[in-house]
């Protein structure tokens, strides 16, 4: 009976317990060769480190770097980290399975990272082990939880010192423990009297003190944008972070040794004493009921225990999200009918569409400031009637547009669609867009140096939504000073996504014989050739800047100074170390000198000609939010002069008008799946 009643215990238990999850794929990151042709050595080389690495994954407690080939040109450099709580057994698993992936979704690259939930592997065909410490730009992804916290100041508070207690522990090179690998570091803190907080930080172990903290800092910043969500990490190519509101990290640190299965103890000598229950003794031991008695209700809290245990672990094993473009959420808007207002509705708003309420006008058609019988403030935006785009599709890029929800892009509430007419309504923003105060020489004082970098920051935090976090990779191809709505506290919110175009998969840019957007914040690539990606909007962020801090406009820029354009200006006063001299004046009394000087730097280095050169807008956030980050030195910027004789374009809720390559009535298009 003991022996069923175990057998039956061990059924339960063992689907559980016993078999192990697969290893779960975070994210990747490849880099092709600038030639068409592969270099087959280093591809065999490349695949004989991966395979070492594989073998080696458990040597030096979960850490292994290693160098294939002889010529240096074709060598192949790699090395692979596995969390430092994992059991020998299960960093194999996971660095196997982590080189054999990375082959396939990087088949010719020259370069290729993969992070798995317990491991990393990294290759590349420099010596990448000599730059450990040097940043390394666009080496960074996070992930968060959808779920959010309710008290988000509490839960900030205790985030970020937690953070702070695991950036030290982890940057001082110590193991937790004789099993352990070096420079990583758990923690654990009460958010409540019912929930905790459980945080990670890990560096690769052979990085130096200053350069794991600085890396380990980067990090912590990436999670700043989800900051109120109940799960994240961030993964960079020598470190990573992660937290949660439940243990996903093996308590190695005061976790007692291996059970070991021993038999009862033997009756003490001489014991004559009667059983607690009676019945047949057998050599003077406990009898079968007394053991069955015993063993039951200790079996049925541990059967109990394990199942609660396996749910709570399936319910919450993938609460950190996916990679950005698998995000779910139950709260997101899918479908027409949640989106299509009645004309009579939007009409009455508008009171019969009434110059008076006109807020804005051009070549996109015109936009009135409406309030709808509940007393909600709108902006509605009649589009021109001349637009050659179905319904069918504007309604299915209607409903693509109002899935981007982040703070610092404008609100697409939904849209009206009757005959001919075609209207988007949007939030209503009050101080409208930035140029009509930036640009305003009797309004420009009302944007002190601590808007203009909080502004500055709101459109980089936008940015990286739209090119990392969103469901959608979005480029936007238009931004300038009048996409940039204000709202009542100056928080800066990105508008008009009438030229924005959608990549997706392991695309990371794309081409058009259609040249869309306005001169003078447009990438020279993209001006002259049609090419674009994210870092066509870097571009365009990197002009507006430079707009931003010295209050100029770009496209209008009056000779002075020996400079002929805004960059231009700007560039010769970097180069004479006089960066406070592009300053507004304006800001004289007001202005952060360090802020100053990072803010022209980091906006030169936005503009730069190469494509490569310039950083991807997550690495610009780092750069605007940690002041520890060291930022590259600029080159100088291109400078090209494109005809003026353009088509007039709109921006939403303004009425300034900007000079554009073409009137583009459609708002999202070239979807791809992602």
């Amino acid at each position: 009976m003991v022996v069923l009643f175990m057998l039956c215990c061990l059924l339960i238990i063992v689907p559980c317990s016993v078999e192990a999850a697969p290893p779960e794929y975070m994210y990747h990151i490849c880099r092709n060769s600038s030639t068409n042709t592969p270099n087959t050595i280093f591809q065999a080389n490349r695949n004989v480190l991966l395979s070492t690495l594989a073998s080696n994954a458990t040597q030096n407690k979960g850490y292994y770097n290693y160098t294939a080939g002889r010529n240096s040109k074709d060598m192949a450099y790699g090395n692979s980290l596995c969390q430092g709580d994992l059991v020998p057994k299960d960093c194999q698993q996971c660095v196997t399975a982590a080189t054999d992936d990375i082959k396939n979704k990087c088949p010719n690259g020259i370069f290729g990272i993969i992070w798995y939930a317990e491991c990393m592997v990294r290759y590349d065909n420099k010596a990448f082990f000599t730059l450990f410490g040097v940043e390394e730009e666009g080496l960074a992804v996070r992930l968060w939880n959808t779920q959010n916290v309710t008290d988000e100041a509490r839960f900030q508070q205790v985030l970020g010192n937690t953070m702070n207690n695991l950036v030290t522990k982890a940057s001082e090179g110590k193991p937790l423990n004789d099993q352990t690998i070096k420079s990583f570091a758990l923690g654990t803190a009460k958010l409540s009297s019912l929930q905790n907080l459980y945080a990670l930080a890990q560096c690769v172990p052979d990085l130096p003190e200053a350069a794991c903290s600085r890396c380990l800092r980067v990090a912590v910043n990436l999670l700043q944008y989800h900051s109120n969500s109940q799960g994240g990490r961030a993964l960079v190519s020598t470190c990573t972070v992660r937290y949660e509101l439940y243990p996903f990290y093996r308590n190695i640190a005061t976790a007692p040794p291996p059970s070991q299965v021993t038999s009862p103890p033997p009756a003490p000598p001489h014991s004559e004493g009667p059983s607690s229950i009676t019945g047949h003794k057998e050599n003077g031991g406990i009898s079968s009921k007394t053991v069955v008695v015993i063993v039951a209700p200790i079996s049925v809290a541990v059967v109990l225990f394990f199942i609660g245990y396996c749910y709570l672990i399936l319910k919450t094993k993938n609460n950190t999200g996916p990679p950005p473009q698998e995000e779910t959420g139950d709260e997101e808007i899918t479908t027409i009918e949640n989106l299509q207002f009645d004309f009579s509705t939007i009409e009455a708003a508008t009171n019969g569409f009434s110059p008076d309420n006109k807020i804005g006008a051009g070549g996109f058609g015109d936009v009135f400031k409406s309030v709808l019988t509940n007393g909600q403030q709108i902006a509605v935006k009649r589009l021109s009637k001349g637009s050659g785009q179905g319904a069918k599709e504007f309604q299915n890029e209607v409903v693509l547009v109002a899935k981007l929800q982040h703070r610092n892009l404008v609100r697409l509430l939904g849209f009206c669609l009757q005959a001919d007419e075609k209207i988007l309504v949007y939030e209503y923003i009050p101080n409208r867009s930035l140029d009509n105060i930036l640009f305003d020489p009797e309004r420009q004082r009302q944007l002190d140096w601590s808007k203009r970098y909080k502004i500055i920051g709101g459109i980089a935090r936008g940015l990286v939504y739209l090119h990392e976090d969103s469901r959608l990779r979005i480029i936007h191809r238009d931004l300038k000073a009048s996409n940039i709505l204000l709202d009542q506290d100056m928080n800066a919110k990105i508008s008009d996504f009438g030229m924005a175009r959608i990549i997706g998969g392991e695309q990371t840019h794309g081409d058009t014989s259609r040249i869309v957007g306005t001169y003078g914040y447009m990438a020279p690539e993209y001006a002259m050739h049609g090419l674009f990606s994210s870092k066509s909007d870097v571009f365009s962020f990197g002009v507006l800047v430079l707009e931003i801090v010295s209050g100029k406009k770009n496209n209008s820029f009056h000779q002075s100074d020996g400079a002929e354009d805004l960059l231009s200006y700007a560039w010769k006063q970097w180069k004479n170390s006089n960066p406070l001299e592009f300053m507004d004046p304006t800001l004289a009394d007001s202005y952060s000198r360090n802020e100053v000087i990072r803010c022209v730097q980091i906006g030169l280095l936005c503009v730069q000609e190469d494509v490569e050169a310039r950083p991807s807008m997550a690495l610009v956030l780092t750069m605007l939010t940690s002041h520890s980050v060291s930022i590259a030195l600029p080159k100088e910027p291109p400078f090209y002069y494109p005809s003026k004789s353009r088509s007039e374009g709109i921006s939403d809720q303004s009425g300034s008008k900007s000079t554009s390559v073409s009137v583009d009535e459609s708002s999202i298009t070239g979807v791809y799946a992602r």
